[in-house]
């Protein structure tokens, strides 16, 4: 049985919606933007303003999103950049599970976006930092209590422990701000 979920908070509302988890137990504790990252030896380009993501989206020979809620952004993104269409042939969405720095440190891909969190610690590529704040998409991840936990008490100070000043250091070490 399940204690809580811990998702992105539109996905904790939907089950509070649909009796699963308790109503009122949401609680943010992580915040994570959406990162950018190449494989290791490639040029780095630059991806500081909307206008340079743009052009490194154009100049890459292929390009990889998540399949989860970053890519749908993603994919919005670049049809609103005007670009969608051109670069339909060289973008790569792995199937869920399959994480896109993987694919990118395998050179199946040049450029990648997905959570930040997702890109800093996997080896063979080079993170070149979160998406521009005019263009940037947080995620806010939450927990909420499932309304059959086996051990209510001792899910509730997970949750707790969550948002306290202990698990702060250890949530930016993941890639992600409290919150």
């Amino acid at each position: 049985m399940v204690d809580i979920v811990i998702i992105a908070a539109p996905n904790i509302d939907n089950l509070i919606s649909g009796g699963k988890l308790v109503k009122g137990s949401r609680t943010d504790f992580a915040r994570s933007g959406i990162g950018i990252a190449v494989r290791t030896g490639l040029p780095k380009p630059d991806v500081s303003s909307a206008d340079a993501v743009k052009r490194a989206v154009l100049a890459a020979n292929s390009v990889a999103y998540s399949s989860g809620p970053s890519g749908f952004y993603l994919g919005d993104l670049f049809q609103k950049m005007g670009i969608a269409d051109q670069i339909k042939g060289k973008v790569l969405q792995p199937p869920s599970g399959v994480q896109v720095g993987e694919l990118v440190a395998r050179g199946e891909a040049d450029l990648g976006f997905q959570q930040i969190s997702e890109l800093l610690h996997v080896p063979g590529i080079d993170y070149l930092g979160p998406l521009p704040v005019g263009i940037q998409k947080i995620t806010v991840f939450s927990a909420g209590l499932h309304t059959a936990a086996p051990t209510p008490g001792a899910a509730k100070a997970l949750m707790k422990f969550l948002t306290s000043p202990e698990a702060a250091p250890i949530i930016r070490r993941t890639g992600m701000e409290p919150g």
